[in-house]
């Protein structure tokens, strides 16, 4: 989105640069890196990032607000709700498509908001490999708020372990090692000294939970929850007998489970500002716009895309069986603004914070981002394309 910067990058590119950076990524974790690596990083410049600081400044003062508690209320299913809800949501990610209006001005749109961690461990490592291979213009940083890799390993260490044994807190996700995103729980343990481990694995004694760690009990006191539950519903016959989370251990929870409902698209309809589309819950819509091309239907709790409805017609919102499930999304138009030798592309930034239990709000610490050529990002809307996928974007200090 920098002519000068994207110009000079484009120019000094090489497959063999592309080729040695994804070596030293797999080299961390052999086989371990199961999703594609954008070619380039994307850069950003000051009147963008103002910008997303703007509405992203906007969405955690509506969090902060008192009105929060009341519009979510009903966000958790009384049946899905986890005891010893803490206060704040330790793990907050805001996702942006960057998008340009009739006046030809870029800005970001927000396309949906979670309370659940994203790759906070591979983000730290991977933009320092890509500094190993391409240079990136003096001035420009991944890190917000003057943080360096150093002190944002230390705030992590802050936020996931807290004042525990390290040995005390371990990483649950249901059989982790298969997860495409499992490079990121064997960083959190390289960098953490925290242990991925599966639901299948937990035991429990009265209200303790633990697992078996070099033959030996090993007491959980704390979880870095990254079950997505709506995947653990799906999998669950699968999974055999396994422990109920919902009743009550004595853990403490980073991010609580009850979050991933709260802070979700749940919250949409309830946000108002020029970089947030319209949305609607689909029961609670008295009738439907007539320009049905312009919106989007999506699940209230799904991750990666799945779901969703792009073209909709009104048949296929009269199939829906649980309407209070979804949500009605005015449409974002990414921008192709990402030139590459192969037409350009289009991108989205997760802004991406950490919120300390003393802290009054969430810190911004760093980001990701996502390039694509399909009709929505994802790896599915991308095969065979290349100069899309995961990537980061550098910020103009």
């Amino acid at each position: 989105m920098i002519a000068g910067i994207r110009k000079a990058y484009n120019q000094s590119f090489t497959k063999e640069k592309y080729a040695a950076l994804l070596k030293e990524l797999d080299a961390l974790h052999p086989g371990a890196l199961d999703f594609r690596i954008a070619e380039t990083p994307v850069f950003i410049d000051e009147e963008m990032k103002e910008k997303l600081y703007s509405v992203s400044n906007y969405i955690i003062q509506q969090i902060k607000s008192p009105s929060f508690k009341e519009n979510t209320k009903h966000a958790v299913p009384p049946e899905e709700s986890f005891p010893r809800q803490n206060t704040i949501p330790h793990c907050l990610v805001l996702d942006f498509g960057i998008c340009k209006n009739e006046k030809n001005e870029m800005y970001p749109a927000l396309i949906e908001l979670q309370g659940f961690p994203s790759l906070y461990a591979f983000q730290a490592i991977y933009p320092s490999i890509v500094e190993k291979h391409f240079t990136i213009p003096a001035g420009y940083s991944h890190f917000f708020n003057g943080y360096s890799m150093d002190s944002y390993i230390q705030l992590l260490k802050e936020v996931i372990i807290g004042d525990h044994d390290v040995d005390e807190v371990v990483l649950l996700e249901i059989k982790p090692a298969q997860q495409k995103t499992r490079i990121d729980f064997y960083l959190t343990e390289q960098l953490l000294g925290v242990h991925p481990i599966c639901i299948t694995e937990l035991r429990s004694e009265g209200k303790k939970l633990y697992y078996i760690k070099d033959g030996r009990k090993q007491f959980i006191k704390r979880i870095y929850n990254r079950i997505i539950l709506d995947e653990l519903k799906k999998e669950k016959e699968s999974l055999g007998e396994i422990i109920n989370l919902h009743d009550d251990w004595e853990v403490s929870w980073i991010p609580h489970p009850n979050w991933f409902y709260q802070i979700s698209k749940y919250l949409l309809p309830n946000l108002h500002h020029p970089f947030i589309p319209e949305t609607f819950f689909l029961d609670s819509t008295e009738s439907l716009p007539e320009n049905l091309e312009d919106y989007v239907v999506k699940p209230l709790f799904s991750f990666a895309g799945q779901g969703v409805i792009i073209d909709v017609k009104k048949s296929d919102i009269d199939q829906l069986i649980d309407k209070s499930n979804w949500i009605l999304q005015k449409k974002v138009e990414y921008a192709p603004c990402i030139e590459t030798p192969d037409g350009n592309a289009k991108v989205e930034i997760r802004m991406m914070y950490l919120w300390r239990d003393e802290d009054e709000q969430p810190i911004l610490v760093t980001n990701l981002a996502r390039l694509s050529k399909g009709k929505m990002i994802g790896t599915r809307y991308n095969k065979d394309k290349e100069w899309v996928g995961g990537s980061v974007a550098y910020f103009k200090q």
